[in-house]
């Protein structure tokens, strides 16, 4: 099962977060800061997976964002890359270029469909 969805730029701001289960404000600022800090400091030539506390890290890079999914121990890690690539291909097909702008504009989508 998908925990959250983070997408983040390399200065480790995260520009779009989203959370699958209840988890505190002050909880996810910590959560996010841990996980960014254990996926940006990693090189090229490691693996995309990664064990965190309870669950595991799954990110890619596509120039300067990060995108890191946190799963749980049954969850398939390669399905979940793949879904990530399949994520940034639909993003790249419908707004011709994924930049922060289109961030921006994903967030305020995310955040209308919670009313």
């Amino acid at each position: 099962m998908i925990k959250f969805f983070l997408m983040v730029n390399k200065q480790g701001q995260t520009r779009l977060s989203r959370y699958y289960e209840h988890v505190e404000i002050h909880k996810r600022t910590v959560l996010e800061a841990e996980v960014i800090k254990n996926c940006l400091s990693r090189s090229k030539d490691e693996c995309s997976f990664v064990e965190y506390k309870d669950f595991k890290l799954v990110y890619r890079q596509y120039a300067a964002l990060f995108i890191v999914v946190g799963i749980d121990q049954t969850e398939n890690e390669m399905a979940v890359y793949e879904l990530i690539h399949n994520f940034v291909e639909v993003l790249d097909k419908y707004f011709s270029r994924v930049v922060s702008e289109t961030l921006n504009l994903l967030q305020n989508i995310f955040s209308l469909s919670k009313l």
